[in-house]
């Protein structure tokens, strides 16, 4: 399934570093960022977790729920929110459905070469459960939660 602007967004429920389930659906009325990430605690993923902390009072003050979701497990989870002081509801998907659902689990460059992995990518999901973006490959993790909040007009 491709993910299209302008049509709704595909429902998921994965689980928090708590053991919570989190629904897309819990989330209706309210913009969502969902971005997937490769790995806690690597380089890329950590700037780029640690520009929306940065920036989260201006994505909370907007209402605007913010879901990372890699394939690590729980704790994993629960180590890296801790390191980096990360307000961010972070969701484990180790089989990866949720991102082949979204586009985010394929074939990339990484080094020169061609793998299997985790496609850095995001998803702004309307109030209505539909598309509003998809940035279908982020070239620079460290500076895309900005970019996010100029294309909700919110930095």
């Amino acid at each position: 399934m491709a993910i299209e602007e302008g049509k709704a967004a595909p429902l998921f429920t994965l689980k928090d570093p708590q053991g919570n389930k989190v629904a897309l659906k819990d989330f209706k009325g309210q913009d969502v960022i969902v971005y997937f990430y490769p790995k806690d605690d690597t380089p890329g993923c950590t700037k780029e977790a640690c520009n929306f902390r940065d920036n989260w009072q201006t994505f909370h003050s907007a209402d605007v729920v913010v879901l990372g979701i890699s394939p690590d497990d729980e704790a994993s989870h629960q180590k890296f929110i801790s390191k980096y002081d990360l307000p961010l509801t972070l969701l484990s998907d180790p089989g990866k459905k949720v991102m082949e659902k979204y586009g985010a689990w394929g074939e990339k460059m990484m080094y020169g070469k061609k793998v299997i992995g985790v496609i850095r990518s995001t998803v702004w999901v309307g109030p209505n459960g539909k598309v509003i973006k998809h940035w279908r490959k982020v070239p620079r993790a460290a500076d895309h939660p900005e970019k996010i909040l100029q294309a909700m007009k919110l930095g």
